[in-house]
């Protein structure tokens, strides 16, 4: 069976999607400016399937770059960063068809870029660059699982640049306490409760954001984050002042808005509150330097690790899969990795002499 889906864009544009749904086998999609090139898509594509001649690789010769990106925009919701990257990507490779992407032609583009310094005139950092990578893999991914327009995603095949250690920055008791006062007094009625579910949790910003009060469950006392930077699903204990001040906070709910941190007209981001300027404000009120918001994970990491928690526990509360992501905090958890194996020492063979 096939059909043909109209679709506008933002800018008013009209894309014409044909679908040819085949009986156990995965939809065949195209995607058209004009809605008779869609119609002949679809006779010419259904004749192959019968006739046997169809393969995969004959939507690779048919798309290009721009139009696998436009179609991801479209069957996609993503934040300003991937948007950034996948535009950087359309310029440098959009019109080329899917079929010449090979690892070669992304490592030349990726060198490219290596050779070229950004914006502040420094040279691209390997975390930079493999951020891009990730972004236009996710697109493959889905052009391939999704849409078969090509049978495989070639950034898999290419290798990610060398990274440093990761970063680590917490703040101090000192550094907290101001930074929690300021954004007490600041002008957005979420921000301390924000800063206060990142420290005690651990949770990312845009997993806090994106909350929405179906998510909580206060008779258990967690949150259900069902979209993660790992696709999954992730249960995230609620304790303490985080558990109380939310309490508190779902007292009052937007009738039209289901997020529990809901924006308004020009200060939202797919819906949510857009907080970045009063992040920004609160932290430069405490004045608190080299500071992202990022590290308020990094924070709620390292007095974990201080506070006597194993890196598995760690692991654990952040949501890694692995250890190699907390390894970097094991230099922090050194004394309380110390008191064991004196008590173990003890216990085996006494005292001393």
């Amino acid at each position: 069976m096939a059909q043909i889906i109209e679709r506008k864009s933002k800018d008013g544009s009209v894309t014409f999607f044909a679908r040819i749904r085949r009986k156990g086998a995965k939809a065949v999609c195209a995607s058209f400016k004009r809605k008779t090139d869609a119609r002949l898509w679809i006779a010419e594509t259904e004749n192959a399937i019968l006739d046997g001649r169809y393969t995969a690789r004959s939507e690779e010769r048919k798309h290009t770059v721009k139009e696998m990106i436009e179609r991801f925009h479209l069957d996609y919701p993503m934040d300003a960063i991937r948007r950034s990257h996948l535009k950087h990507w359309e310029d440098e490779i959009g019109f080329k068809l899917l079929s010449d992407i090979t690892p070669a032609c992304i490592n030349e583009v990726v060198a490219k870029w290596k050779r070229e310094p950004n914006m502040r005139g420094e040279p691209r950092r390997g975390a930079v660059l493999n951020r891009y990578l990730s972004s236009l893999s996710v697109v493959f991914t889905a052009a391939s699982r999704d849409w078969e327009w090509i049978s495989r995603n070639p950034i898999r095949e290419v290798r990610r640049q060398k990274e440093p250690r990761g970063r680590i920055r917490f703040l101090s008791d000192s550094e907290r306490e101001r930074l929690l006062e300021a954004a007490r007094t600041s002008y957005c009625p979420f921000l301390y409760l924000v800063i206060v579910l990142a420290l005690s949790t651990g949770m990312r910003k845009t997993e806090i954001m994106s909350l929405r009060w179906e998510h909580v469950d206060f008779s258990k006392s967690v949150l259900l984050l069902m979209k993660t930077k790992n696709d999954e699903p992730r249960r995230v204990a609620l304790r303490g002042l985080a558990l109380e001040l939310l309490k508190q906070h779902s007292r009052i709910r937007r009738i039209d808005n289901d997020f529990i941190f809901p924006g308004e007209p020009g200060n939202q981001v797919h819906g949510y509150f857009d907080i970045r300027k009063a992040w920004v404000d609160a932290r430069d009120r405490a004045k608190i330097e080299n500071f992202v918001f990022h590290d308020l994970r990094h924070s709620c990491a390292s007095y974990l690790a201080m506070g006597g928690a194993t890196l598995l526990e760690v692991a654990e509360v952040l949501g890694h899969k692995t250890l190699s992501m907390v390894k970097r905090y094991s230099h922090l958890a050194e004394s309380h990795t110390a008191n064991v194996v004196e008590r173990m020492n003890e216990k085996i063979f006494g005292s001393g002499l």
